[in-house]
């Protein structure tokens, strides 16, 4: 029996897998329908920005590869979570 697979919750699946260092979610709309896309910054390794929120999963995992970045070329001096808005 083949069960369809949702798109967006594989995307979800590879995202989460890819990025450890965050807890990556769906935000749900004042719809009740899914909305963004979450990540929350749970190693400080991983990323400088305690949350990041996109419209789709490509444009998340391009705002956390330059987390990953950031994060990889923090000097001692920086601090180890800013805040952007």
């Amino acid at each position: 029996m083949d069960t369809p697979v949702d798109p967006a919750d594989q995307a979800l699946a590879r995202l989460r897998a890819d990025y450890q260092g965050h807890r990556i979610w769906r935000a749900t709309r004042h719809d009740g329908l899914l909305g963004d896309w979450v990540a929350t910054l749970h190693d400080p390794r991983a990323g400088l920005y305690p949350t990041v929120v996109r419209s789709s999963a490509e444009e998340l995992r391009k705002a956390l590869d330059t987390e990953r970045m950031r994060a990889a070329n923090r000097t001692a001096s920086e601090p180890s979570e800013a805040v952007q808005w």
